[in-house]
C-alpha cells in the first residue's frame, strides 16, 4: 500500500476549528472528500482543501499519475506555537490574549 502525505505548519487558525472540518472528510475518497470541502460555510475548510488538493498532487507525482482511488487514510490538526497578546482594559490593566496556530497533515493512500 502506498502513501503520499502533504503537510501546512503554522496556520493561524486553533486546531479545535480544523477538527471540526477534518472530522467529516477522515476515510472519505479523496474526490468525495474535495466536493464536501467546496461548500462548506468554514474558512478552516478552504486550508484543509489547499492541503487536501497538494496531497493529490504529491500522490500522482510519486505513483506515476495513478491517482484514481485515492483514500484519505489519516488526517490530523495538532496545536503548534500559541501567540501571547495584550488587551488594554479598564484603569490600566492588561488582559491575555491567545493566538493560536496549529499544524494540518494529510496522508493518502491508494488502493491498488
Amino acid at each position: 500500500m502506498q502513501q503520499a502525505t502533504a503537510k501546512q505548519t503554522n496556520i493561524k487558525m486553533p486546531a479545535r476549528k480544523l477538527r471540526r472540518v477534518i472530522n467529516e472528510i477522515r476515510g472519505k475518497v479523496a474526490s468525495e472528500a474535495l466536493k464536501m470541502l467546496k461548500y462548506m460555510p468554514y474558512f478552516a475548510a478552504r486550508v484543509v482543501e489547499k492541503n487536501l488538493t497538494a496531497a493529490v498532487a504529491n500522490a500522482q507525482e510519486k505513483f506515476d499519475g495513478r491517482a484514481d482511488n485515492l483514500k484519505v487514510s489519516e488526517i490530523y490538526a495538532d496545536e503548534s506555537v500559541t501567540y501571547k497578546r495584550a488587551r488594554p482594559r479598564a484603569q490600566g490593566r492588561m488582559y491575555k490574549r491567545l493566538k493560536r496556530t496549529s499544524h494540518i497533515t494529510v496522508k493518502l493512500t491508494n488502493n491498488n
